[in-house]
């Protein structure tokens, strides 16, 4: 039987595997299935991996996953006062984002991952997940991409009339957040992850023309600074909604798996792809995972592997509910599980 970081590894190279890796994302289920309140979760590095350690043995998951929330970053970089802390953890305040003046950006600095603050917890999470699930567990650290935490320190609204009033700043602020990225993947590796994920979640609500001119090329620093540095690490990339018109540039980064969300279209991505390059999730996390029976999930990863041939993981298209049905994810498991690299196979082979 293969272990988790091989079989992902397979997948990528295009080799035989003993069945499809299983990695959604998953964060405040794994909170509730833990019995966790999930401020707890994202304020504490140690109840955060007892979760995705409880998670991967309960189900069979095939990751324990390092995110929680979109402010660690911020939270390092600015200090508390655009966040507010919810049952739901902490998240930014649009009325009052930490550059609300833009001259501050000047005056920011990218934070050491090790000085103690949110990061270092959950490099300290990684820590503990490594130590307990062993070597050959796939543990996926996590940075915030160069847009996404440009607009959790600029708010989302200012930074869109950015794009158009002041697009100097936006070059500034997306490399400046691309740099705090650079800063934050390598400690986490050091303590015991070998994916890194960096999720872009607002890349989606811009057209083609803006994110080929201000994000692919902060992404692209990044993405070769691992894969510079590192290149044995496997890198992740999680770009939230429709990212259909984004696809041709997207190719251009050299990332291991793209985690694709429900709302693309899943063989126009594989066509735009290419053959050769592995695509994650896809499942919806509402329609089907939420809403769903576990014989409309089963279908779903199916439908999901028949589109994407041999370099598939399955998986969500972003992340899951915690109010989603156990036997739901069940049999999402159930369907890797039950199946490997070639989506024409008989399931009863792979058992």
């Amino acid at each position: 039987m293969m272990h988790s970081v091989d079989r992902i590894r397979a997948v990528l190279d295009g080799k035989p595997v003993d069945r499809l890796p299983v990695q959604p994302m998953i964060m405040m289920f794994a909170a509730k299935h833990a019995g966790q309140e999930y401020v707890d979760y994202a304020r504490d590095g140690r109840k955060l991996a007892e979760a995705q350690l409880k998670l991967a043995a309960d189900y069979g998951i095939d990751c324990l996953l390092a995110g929680s929330d979109a402010a660690r970053e911020v939270f390092d970089i600015a200090g508390p006062d655009s966040i507010e802390w919810m049952d739901t953890g902490p998240t930014i305040n649009e009325d009052r984002p930490a550059l609300a003046d833009k001259r501050r950006l000047a005056r920011l600095e990218t934070p050491d991952p090790l000085s103690g603050g949110r990061m270092t917890d959950q490099i300290k999470s990684i820590e503990i997940m490594r130590e307990f699930a062993g070597q050959g567990a796939s543990v996926v650290g996590w940075v915030e991409g160069p847009l996404a935490l440009a607009q959790e320190l600029r708010g989302l609204s200012n930074l869109m009339l950015d794009f158009q009033d002041d697009p100097d700043f936006v070059t500034d602020l997306v490399t400046f957040a691309a740099e705090v990225a650079v800063r934050n993947w390598e400690p986490q590796v050091e303590a015991g992850a070998d994916t890194i994920g960096m999720s872009d979640a607002a890349a989606s609500i811009i057209g083609p023309v803006l994110y080929e001119k201000f994000v692919l090329p902060a992404q692209l620093r990044v993405v070769n600074a691992i894969r510079g540095t590192r290149p044995e690490v496997v890198i992740r990339l999680h770009m939230c909604g429709r990212t259909d018109p984004l696809l041709p540039a997207m190719r251009r980064l050299p990332v291991d798996i793209f985690e694709l969300d429900f709302r693309t279209d899943l063989v126009r991505a594989r066509e735009v792809l290419g053959d050769d390059r592995t695509i994650l999730g896809n499942v919806s996390t509402v329609g089907v995972m939420l809403s769903g029976t576990p014989e409309e999930v089963y279908e779903a990863a199916a439908a999901c592997h028949r589109a994407c041939g041999r370099h598939f993981i399955v998986g969500t298209g972003c992340e899951m509910s915690p109010d989603t049905p156990n036997d739901n994810l069940r049999a999402l498991v159930a369907y890797a599980r039950e199946h490997g690299a070639d989506p024409g196979a008989d399931p009863a082979a792979s058992r």
